[in-house]
């Protein structure tokens, strides 16, 4: 894939947009209350998505030069995160706790999170490789890839947070 700056700054734009939109439609009761199906609750994924949130950290971190496209995985992690119909399994190092999650408290780090995510996007080479955590079992990402991958896995759990909102109030999703 092309490396475009453009197209990546767009999609983070509306996928942080979209995720805070979808989380304060909760109320900080609706924000801690699990579906009657079960899975996590909006809290829960929140909380999820700012421990994988690490990729900030790692994309400002050690980097070296690529000798390969550095679009090269961004297939392999879009079939992972944009399909909706397969059923992932959380790395333990980023699933959530339990109990109440203070919504604003999460909802001003997410804010974070996605202004960190423009200033990278704007400011960084997105070609380097990053060097201070590999993605399982692919290794070592480009900065392009490593924010790609969060965009979509947001995207994903914003699916999620939208059916979780859908289940608790009882409107079809």
């Amino acid at each position: 894939m092309q490396l475009d700056k453009q197209e990546l700054a767009q999609q983070a734009k509306q996928t942080g947009a979209g995720i805070l939109k979808a989380l304060t439609a909760f109320t900080d009761t609706q924000f801690n209350t699990r579906p009657s199906t079960g899975g996590w609750t909006a809290g829960q994924v929140t909380e999820h998505l700012l421990l994988s949130a690490g990729v900030v950290e790692v994309i400002a971190g050690r980097t070296a030069h690529t000798d390969r496209d550095p679009g090269t995985h961004l297939a392999l992690i879009a079939g992972i995160f944009l399909d909706f119909n397969t059923k992932l399994q959380s790395p333990d190092f980023i699933i959530p706790s339990d109990g109440d999650h203070d919504k604003q408290e999460l909802l001003g780090k997410t804010k974070v999170v996605w202004d960190k995510m423009g200033e990278g996007i704007r400011l960084l080479d997105l070609s380097a490789t990053c060097l201070d955590f590999e993605f399982p079992g692919v290794g070592p990402l480009t900065r392009l890839e490593w924010l790609w991958f969060y965009v979509w896995h947001t995207q994903r759990h914003l699916r999620q947070v939208k059916n979780i909102y859908a289940a608790i109030t009882l409107v079809p999703a």
